[in-house]
């Protein structure tokens, strides 16, 4: 895929300039990242691969400072808070054991009444990974912090995903 999903399009057009967002193990696709920034937010990054980092980083020198080599679950991302965590593929590449962790850690990453948005692999575990979800276990993951405002399904998934997409927008309980 060499463009931006249509989705996620529609979705930074529909934002107010000057949001503050976040994407979790960013990998080596820079798109989501200038897509953001071109539309005038604040974006951050990060991956715990090195190859990733550095290639993503040779992709987009005038942002190489946003995209962070580290760890996602203990790197210190200051005190101010995101108001965007955006979603693609980070969720279903952890084991589920760490499925509870991820979403303690965007809670407390987000700012209040923040957003969880992206796109989510639903579907039956064929031969992970991926480790696909199932609805029982997102309301169960992130029912208590969060509600789910919008789930729709995605025209435009990459391969391996197509058919078992959702795109979604998780909000931070107050």
């Amino acid at each position: 895929m060499d463009h931006l999903p249509a989705r996620l399009e529609t979705f930074i057009r529909s934002l107010q300039s000057n949001s503050k967002i976040l994407i979790p193990g960013c990998g080596e696709d820079y798109r989501p990242i200038e897509a953001f920034h071109r539309a005038g937010h604040d974006v951050t990054a990060i991956d715990f691969s090195p190859v990733a980092v550095e290639r993503t980083r040779k992709a987009l020198t005038a942002l190489s400072e946003r995209i962070i080599l580290g760890d996602f679950f203990s790197y210190d991302f200051g005190q101010a808070g995101f108001d965007f965590l955006y979603e693609r593929t980070f969720l279903c590449g952890l084991p589920p054991t760490l499925w509870k962790n991820y979403a303690k850690r965007i809670a407390e990453l987000l700012r209040p009444r923040g957003r969880l948005v992206g796109f989510f692999f639903y579907g039956e575990e064929a031969d992970p990974p991926p480790f696909p979800l199932d609805q029982s276990t997102a309301d169960e993951l992130f029912h208590d912090r969060f509600q789910l405002i919008q789930s729709e399904p995605v025209t435009d998934s990459l391969p391996i995903f197509v058919g078992r997409e959702k795109w979604q927008e998780w909000q931070l309980r107050s």
